[in-house]
């Protein structure tokens, strides 16, 4: 395979296959699920035209699926699949097995809601009920960036110090189907980058048999593995920058475990993930505009979470909207969480307010924006409380109660 580096509209879904073909993997396990399946249709294509030189096996299910990768991993082939929402939990027992299994594949999730109720539309539910399993995250805004990535991903997850399994998250529809210009790496650059996966790391092999720890009796040796998991993660942090540096000087693209954007004399920050945070970043620059000293940080890497990172940033501030597109029923935005628990023990920490948008693909509005930055600087005056926020139009409140009376009525 041989190409010059080009750009091409592509969407989010055939970067990702782009960025497994790229990265020259041996087999595909996979199941179809709306959005995710477009990258599966792009690599049978290849497969079968003979410009990809892959195995392609259909399971008969997700949780098939994810043995099926890890299980071909931990022989010494680089292995390559993808899932979304509803999938994605179905293979949820298999997610906790591989990565403890220390198997460095990668797998490509397509955000989608989780029903009941069913939608096809993109929230990160799905995607942040699996940041306890062992697998580390790599959340991407652009089409570009998804297709970097899963190259990153592969030289990061295989990586002695880290072992470990990555998912790569975009959001369905909004960026799978969403076409952007997308510059395609020549296949000897991306070589220099990433070359073949070290069988090295293969854990069974006939003529090189070795021991691990896939079933224990006693807490003290379950113990001892899940620590070594948790440190080869944290390591996964200066790897992951190591790696994009590497990245970054070869490509000319660099991607940081978090992105600044207008973030220089910032008095007043917005925290966002993925896709949507490019109409955060349009609403910010609006409001800078009209005078209001406003950034925008986008978490990019949500395992392992970076803590010092993230509090250098948000250091001095005087306050923070964190932004959720997801909801732990119960409890509200689980980033709001996260960024609370790494900020609590700062001297210097700020206001930190919840909202809660974006739930199955709802858009977040300039005039929602609006309310946020409204409610961060009158935060910064009377204090903050850390109830989240749903953001909910008087429109749409409306039309709710339309289709309440209307569902009431008899036939």
């Amino acid at each position: 395979m041989h190409m010059d580096n080009k750009r091409k509209m592509l969407t989010g879904n055939a970067a990702a296959a782009w960025g497994a073909r790229l990265a020259e993997v041996d087999y595909i396990p996979t199941y179809p699920i709306t959005p995710q399946t477009e990258i599966i249709e792009k690599l049978v294509h290849w497969i079968n035209n003979g410009e990809m030189d892959a195995k392609f096996v259909a399971l008969e299910s997700e949780h098939s699926m994810i043995t099926a990768a890890g299980a071909a991993n931990v022989t010494g082939v680089r292995v390559f699949t993808a899932t979304s929402s509803q999938g994605l939990m179905y293979g949820f027992e298999m997610l906790y097995t591989v990565a403890g299994w220390r198997a460095p594949f990668v797998m490509v999730n397509v955000s989608r809601g989780l029903s009941a109720p069913i939608t096809l539309e993109p929230d990160h539910n799905d995607i942040l009920a699996t940041r306890d399993t062992g697998f580390l995250q790599i959340h991407c805004e652009t089409c570009q960036e998804i297709l970097d990535s899963i190259l990153i991903a592969y030289k990061l997850a295989e990586d002695e110090r880290v072992l470990l399994p990555v998912i790569v998250n975009m959001d369905g529809f909004y960026l799978s189907f969403t076409r952007e210009p997308v510059e395609i790496p020549d296949i000897n650059e991306v070589r220099r980058f990433l070359p073949a996966y070290d069988s090295r790391h293969a854990f069974f092999r006939a003529n090189q048999p070795l021991s691990q720890g896939v079933a224990v009796l006693g807490g003290s040796v379950y113990t001892y593995f899940k620590y070594q998991m948790h440190l080869a993660s944290r390591n996964g942090l200066s790897v992951y920058k190591e790696t994009a540096k590497e990245f970054g000087e070869l490509f000319g693209r660099f991607y940081g475990v978090v992105e600044e954007f207008m973030m220089d004399n910032a008095e007043y920050v917005l925290i966002m993930t993925n896709s949507f945070s490019t109409i955060g970043k349009a609403a910010v620059k609006k409001a800078r505009a009209k005078g209001l000293r406003i950034g925008l940080l986008r978490i990019r890497v949500i395992r392992p979470f970076p803590e010092t990172d993230i509090q250098e940033v948000l250091r001095g501030k005087k306050a923070v909207a964190v932004l959720d597109q997801n909801i732990s029923v119960g409890k509200g935005g689980i980033l709001f969480s996260e960024i609370a628990g790494c900020m609590y023990n700062e001297r210097e920490r700020p206001s930190l307010l919840s909202f809660i948008g974006g739930l199955g693909g709802k858009n977040v509005s300039p005039q929602e924006f609006e309310f946020i930055f409204e409610n961060l600087q009158k935060a910064d005056k009377t204090g903050a409380t850390s109830a989240p926020c749903l953001l909910y139009t008087r429109e749409e409140w409306h039309g709710m109660e339309n289709l309440k009376k209307i569902a009431g009525r008899n036939p």
